[in-house]
């Protein structure tokens, strides 16, 4: 979607209103305690950094019905690869995010919302000309959540610059996550690009192959982009359509044997209610999805990602890494919001039944 209010939607509308019941709006409720104190354990190096998105979610505590019957709303952290940040946090992970807001209240509740969710955000820096992005969303269970951008043209987000990023952070970091959507436009583009390459593909380096047509003029000029990027990273991560943009192809296996043909030592194909193919230089594993009542998918991509961090570090084999993270998605499916709802790794061995996963 675009900064005009232009849609992203999947499906139809389901008919009536369904209230949320008290504890999914208690799993989607905002930080509770926004001192806006940073952590004190905050310093590079640091486990995790992601570069990408950052903006204010605003979704509606009744689901069912479109924005224009909506009696009330909450007001979140919100953004892709600050999600996967929050989510990495929320497995005890030091984190910070790359990111930039506008100069004005919704940039100031964000670096609150980050500090209290334990995301260092001393490399979120604002931009004075521009406000900070909002996003709307309608809540269709199980598989409709349209969203609804605003502030996008420009966002401050896209204003990240290779002159002003931390290198010594960037390079030091166990993960650094990026995001394709990072590559839409300049001069986030080429700042992406020399975050890459100064990896030099050494750690955990991560393209999110998140795909998102209203941010491009077309599939092929993001599948360009995509291919200066892939060479930089040693582990890739996306869906199916993603995929396609990415490769060329849709079918899970032949994905997944291109990105790694490509140099890429892991890579993720998420296949919804198929569940997920992995493969890396060990071999190719199928996790099935994780049965939930799905209350709100939109965030469960970004706990995966956290997840996915959280088990990368810790030096898990590949399988049981995407068993985590499978869990923990279909957690926050099962939860109102996205980065307040984002599991604990006790959560998560809860619901896996493991008390081994750490």
């Amino acid at each position: 979607m675009s900064g005009d209010g232009t849609s992203e939607r999947s499906g139809r509308r389901s008919e009536g209103r369904v209230q949320p019941s008290a504890e999914q709006v208690r799993s989607g409720a905002r930080p509770e305690n926004m001192s806006g104190a940073r952590p004190e354990h905050m310093s590079a190096p640091y486990e995790v950094v992601t570069m990408g998105r950052i903006s204010v979610d605003v979704y509606p505590l009744q689901t069912g019905v479109g924005i224009e019957q909506v009696e009330s709303f909450g007001k979140y952290l919100g953004g892709s690869s600050t999600n996967v940040a929050v989510a990495a946090a929320r497995h005890g992970r030091r984190t910070a995010t790359i990111t930039r807001t506008g100069d004005d209240p919704f940039g100031r509740f964000l670096h609150l919302a980050l500090r209290d969710f334990g995301v260092d955000d001393q490399m979120v820096t604002t931009v004075p000309d521009l406000m900070t992005p909002v996003t709307f969303c309608e809540i269709f269970p199980p598989d409709d959540f349209p969203l609804y951008f605003y502030g996008r043209v420009p966002a401050p987000d896209m204003q990240i610059s290779a002159d002003e990023l931390d290198y010594d952070a960037i390079r030091s970091a166990g993960v650094f996550w990026a995001t394709v959507t990072g590559l839409s436009e300049e001069p986030s583009r080429s700042a992406t690009l020399a975050a890459l390459e100064a990896r030099g593909r050494s750690g955990i380096t991560v393209l999110d192959l998140d795909y998102r047509p209203m941010f491009w003029e077309s599939r092929e000029a993001a599948r360009e982009q995509v291919q200066k990027a892939l060479p930089h990273v040693t582990v890739a991560v996306g869906n199916l359509d993603e995929c396609h943009t990415a490769v060329g192809t849709d079918d899970p296996v032949a994905a997944a044997t291109a990105l790694r043909d490509l140099g890429i030592t892991s890579a993720v194909v998420k296949q919804g209610p198929k569940g997920v193919l992995a493969a890396d230089p060990t071999g190719t594993y199928e996790v099935p999805p994780t049965p939930v009542d799905v209350v709100n998918g939109l965030g469960a991509g970004d706990a995966f990602g956290g997840a996915l961090c959280h088990g990368m570090l810790a030096g898990w084999n590949l399988e049981r890494t995407v068993q985590f993270a499978n869990v923990a998605g279909a957690i926050v499916a099962s939860r109102l919001a996205c980065s307040s709802a984002m599991p604990t790794t006790d959560e998560v061995e809860a619901r896996l039944g493991d008390s081994d996963v750490r």
